[in-house]
């Protein structure tokens, strides 16, 4: 069930048998509580992989509905907003996806992982894994409001502005995408307080990897594959900042992930929906 990252990071954590045991929940079909909890989002969190390998994780929503389940094993996902060419561009080159469906008004999340093609104008994702976590770390936040469209801008560059450094050094939430050259991609969520993560320099930033569901899907992925994305997300605003990049993990009981950034994508007017 779990690939050799995974199995290494849980042996240099200890929790090898325990993972054992919670690696039970993970399945291939879509229950109908899951269904019905994906059905009720405005928005969804992706992983998705270039013709290049190169990593990205991205945000795209629509009104609820818009990600539904049309079957045990197929989700279809018809987005309004988001960074929807970039997901479109990686669907096409190889079809890998991970989806992270949370609502953090009630601090529920389920992930589904799996492979995807276009067609007429939606993603469909055929499962591989599907499973929920804990609502460990997850800020609570409601949605204020929905703005009306915005013409998005987009900069991208290859290092942090100090204002960038700022938004990620204040940040309570951020998004991983990680992937394993067979197994498929992951999007996950990372929480923890204001300040967790560090920005060491305009080209590296880091934080500690708090204790979770004990499995190590992500950080799994990032042993054997270090090629990563990270979404944060300006949750007044509505802007997102997107960083491509390679991740390592040091130490075993209590560790560190470190990601050398190699491009800022930064998008004001991203998505219309607004958080407090």
């Amino acid at each position: 069930m779990y690939h050799q990252g995974e199995l290494e990071m849980q042996r240099r954590a200890g929790v090898r048998t325990l993972a054992d045991r919670v690696g039970r929940i993970i399945g291939e079909e879509i229950v109908p509580a899951a269904a019905a909890f994906v059905a009720a989002q405005p928005f969804v969190i992706l992983a998705t992989v270039d013709a290049h390998g190169v990593l990205t994780s991205s945000i795209v929503g629509g009104a609820p509905g818009f990600a539904s389940a049309k079957d045990d094993r197929t989700l279809a996902i018809a987005p309004a907003f988001g960074h929807l060419g970039r997901v479109a561009e990686d669907i096409d080159a190889t079809g890998v996806v991970g989806l992270l469906a949370i609502d953090p008004a009630t601090r529920r999340r389920i992930r589904v992982n799996g492979h995807a093609v276009r067609s007429d104008g939606a993603i469909i994702v055929s499962t591989s894994e599907v499973y929920g976590n804990c609502p460990q770390y997850i800020r609570p936040r409601v949605i204020r409001e929905r703005h009306s469209s915005q013409t998005a801008s987009v900069s991208s560059t290859t290092a942090l502005s100090p204002s960038q450094q700022q938004w990620i050094a204040s940040a309570d939430t951020f998004f991983l995408a990680s992937a394993h050259p067979q197994r498929g991609a992951d999007a996950s969520h990372r929480g923890g307080p204001a300040g967790f993560v560090t920005v060491d320099s305009p080209s590296r930033l880091s934080w500690p990897d708090f204790p979770g569901n004990n499995m190590f899907n992500s950080l799994g992925n990032l042993a054997v594959h270090p090629q990563c994305g990270l979404l944060f997300v300006d949750f007044e605003r509505g802007a997102t900042l997107q960083l491509r990049g390679k991740a390592r993990v040091d130490g075993d009981d209590e560790r560190i992930v470190t990601v050398d950034v190699d491009e800022v994508i930064e998008t004001t007017d991203a998505i219309p929906l607004r958080w407090v």
